[in-house]
């Protein structure tokens, strides 16, 4: 069954957070993906096969880094790869109408997320152009225990 990639709707929210990768303590709420799904809805995207949500890429423009598109969560179903699908939704979601200019994509993880890691350095490589790695976030900020969060950027996208 061929896939198709739409923007994220509301109602899409449950499916979402269903399919949302695992992280412990540190699970996200179903409505933080209500709030993602309604407004920031034209700087997401799901893939969807046969009506039924099997990838997505939710994200936004940082109001105080205009020039980057942030991905805050991207993630595919146990019936999915998301080495194989998480380029796909990340290169449809830059080519939203919201997220055309960007010059950078971001996204942060912790340091052992290799596989997050692997898929932007090789998008990167796609894309002809850069993947940094740096500091973003330290454990002491978090509530709970946390790993630290690393900033992954791709780019610059447009010359």
């Amino acid at each position: 069954m061929p896939l198709s990639f739409r923007p994220p709707r509301v109602q899409d929210a449950a499916a979402i957070w269903r399919a949302a990768p695992q992280r412990g303590a540190d699970r996200d709420s179903c409505y933080a993906y209500v709030l993602l799904c309604s407004h920031f809805a034209d700087t997401g995207v799901v893939a969807e096969e046969d009506g039924r949500v099997v990838g997505f890429a939710l994200g936004y423009r940082p109001p105080i880094r205009p020039a980057e598109a942030f991905v805050w969560q991207l993630g595919v179903t146990d019936d999915h790869d998301l080495a194989e699908l998480g380029p796909r939704l990340l290169e449809e979601l830059l080519a939203r109408k919201a997220t055309l200019d960007a010059r950078f994509l971001c996204m942060t993880c912790s340091p052992d997320d290799t596989s997050l890691r692997e898929l932007f350095q090789q998008f990167a490589r796609r894309r002809s152009t850069k993947c940094t790695i740096g500091a973003c976030f330290p454990a002491s900020l978090f509530a709970t225990a946390h790993r630290d969060e690393q900033l992954l950027s791709v780019g610059p996208l447009l010359e």
